[in-house]
């Protein structure tokens, strides 16, 4: 445990940040798995389920919580999905 205060505040900082990265994180797998299962399915909205997932891939992308070589990854493999 640190002593420091500085340190003690990076402390809490790193933890308030883990925790959102992590709900990011868990959104991101729900919705890729959502816009997966809407495509293999066949349902009517897949395509906009798709569109949603990208936008959220780019956003964690932007904010630096997925890499943007994945990012582009996953992007691509939705999009062959929808083709």
């Amino acid at each position: 445990m640190p002593n420091i205060k500085s340190a003690k505040k990076r402390v809490k900082v790193i933890n308030t940040k883990t925790a959102r990265n992590k709900a990011i994180k868990s959104e991101i797998k729900t919705v890729l798995k959502k816009a997966q299962t809407a495509v293999a399915n066949g349902d009517a909205n897949a395509k906009e389920a798709v569109t949603y997932a990208i936008k959220k891939v780019d956003q964690a992308a932007a904010k630096g919580i997925m890499h943007k070589n994945k990012a582009a990854r996953k992007k691509s493999q939705l999009a062959k999905l929808v083709k």
